[in-house]
């Protein structure tokens, strides 16, 4: 895109490029253009560029980031809570945010030890792995793994693709209900493609929530490993419920 003619100072820098990210472009989460790139386009100096930009953080529109560089803030923060029966879908459309996600694939896999010892299975009993990237207004919020006893969900892979909801797959199999058995928070760096699937940089950190559910006989359902935007999303706990459970979720820094 190439600068107006009447595209004189920094002011006018400032105000075309908050028109542009009102507009949604560049989006929320997004890198501004390089200060060299913005000269280019703008045909001014980089005292006016970086005024412009400064100008841009006093709006609240972006931020900074040393040695990465400008970033348009992201949409409001998400407060996703956790609890005895944290649902996705409830949690996004109580805030007033539109949940939707994406299949990442499906596979039939042996268990690690970990995902048996959370789903108390034999050593590389089968298990179901389904990748999803969960959304909020359209923006990536999570990538999660989830993992499934294949014993007990026969051809579950398939069946995912048929329903809108995770409640509704295990109602499928016959599970009315589930609870939340265990959280464990910790923080970490993405890897290349969890940034990628995110549209984040890699030096931004990231929530990871492993957690297990189980029906309302105690029998775990389903192990998950949810890598949540950290810029994007708080996690908060509901006591109430926690306290019911006689447990508390662990964190991990």
């Amino acid at each position: 895109m190439t600068a107006p003619d009447n595209i004189t100072s920094w002011r006018d820098v400032e105000a075309t490029l908050a028109a542009e990210i009102r507009a949604g472009s560049p989006g929320p989460g997004e890198r501004l253009p390089t200060e060299p790139a913005l000269m280019i386009r703008f045909a001014v100096g980089r005292h006016s560029v970086r005024r412009a930009v400064a100008g841009l953080e006093a709006q609240g529109l972006v931020q900074t980031r040393q040695g990465s560089g400008t970033y348009v803030r992201p949409a409001p923060v998400l407060d996703y809570r956790l609890s005895e029966r944290t649902r996705f879908s409830e949690n996004l459309l109580g805030q007033g945010r539109e949940p939707s996600g994406r299949s990442l694939g499906a596979a039939l896999l042996p268990a690690s030890p970990e995902v048996a010892r959370a789903l108390r299975l034999p050593p590389e009993e089968p298990v179901h792995n389904l990748r999803r990237l969960g959304l909020a207004d359209g923006v990536p919020i999570n990538v999660s793994d989830s993992y499934y006893p294949a014993r007990r969900f026969p051809g579950l892979g398939e069946e995912r693709g048929r329903v809108e909801s995770v409640t509704a797959l295990l109602a499928a199999y016959g599970v009315s209900d589930y609870r939340r058995l265990s959280s464990t928070v910790l923080t970490r760096l993405p890897d290349a493609e969890e940034a990628r699937l995110l549209d984040q940089p890699a030096g931004w950190p990231v929530l990871v929530v492993r957690k297990v559910d189980a029906d309302l006989a105690g029998v775990p359902v389903a192990y998950s490993e949810t890598v949540w935007a950290g810029e994007r999303v708080q996690l908060s706990v509901d006591h109430a419920h926690a306290a019911d459970l006689g447990e508390m979720p662990d964190v991990v820094g």
